[in-house]
């Protein structure tokens, strides 16, 4: 077995190749594709994902669009432990601190990126060596009215603290189920936004992320 050299032609073949790959170890995968396994994840957070994505024939890399953008469909790896519980929360895409004009949740890129997801479990224990880590059953996912609505208020509390330049004001905490935390390989990464009195500043770059609990129902719903 070899990884595709193509990307799926619907969405049905997206499913069946995530089929193929459930219940191999992260470690046959690489070796099956002669991918380097790292000693951990600490230096290579995005590696699993990466993995996956070879797997099943993604196309989109790191361009900020869906990573099957010809069938609308986000795949999302998300490390669970025995009890199908997310071990970490779901990186969503870049949160744009200088926002365009007439930007609203429906034509925003979080909606976009989720309003179709593939959701591949993988094993996170980390008492179970990288390579002996599982992949579990993929499934489709699409927020229903009640998620819809959740996520679009968080977004827009969010993105309207931004506007207000209230950026160095967010927090982790805020948000049910969307939050805005920094996102850079270190802290000396810094990109444009705007104070309160509408001048430029540097800080962080942000990224919005799911949370486990809200990750969490969408994945005890569908195992249980």
């Amino acid at each position: 077995m070899q990884p595709p050299d193509t990307a799926p032609a619907t969405p049905e073949e997206l499913l069946a190749r995530s089929y193929r790959i459930a219940g191999l170890s992260l470690g046959e995968l690489a070796e099956l594709a002669h991918v380097a396994i790292p000693e951990n994840l600490q230096r290579h957070k995005g590696w699993s994902g990466m993995l996956i994505e070879k797997w099943l024939g993604a196309t989109a890399g790191s361009k900020p669009q869906q990573d099957f953008p010809e069938l609308g469909v986000e795949l999302k790896t998300i490390p669970i432990d025995g009890n199908f519980t997310p071990l970490e929360t779901t990186y969503v895409c870049y949160a744009p601190l200088i926002s365009k004009p007439g930007t609203t949740w429906q034509t925003s890129n979080v909606r976009n990126k989720l309003q179709q997801v593939l959701w591949v479990p993988l094993e996170g224990d980390r008492a179970i060596p990288l390579a002996q880590r599982r992949v579990a059953t993929a499934f489709f996912w699409q927020p229903d009215a009640r998620e819809d609505a959740i996520l679009q208020k968080d977004w827009e509390e969010l993105t309207e603290m931004i506007v207000l330049g209230e950026v160095e004001k967010i927090t982790a905490r805020l948000g049910q189920a969307l939050h805005i935390r920094p996102k850079a390989a270190s802290g000396n990464v810094l990109t444009d936004a705007f104070d309160a009195d509408g001048q430029k500043i540097k800080t962080r770059p942000r990224g919005f992320y799911l949370r486990t609990s809200f990750t969490g129902a969408v994945l005890h719903r569908h195992f249980t």
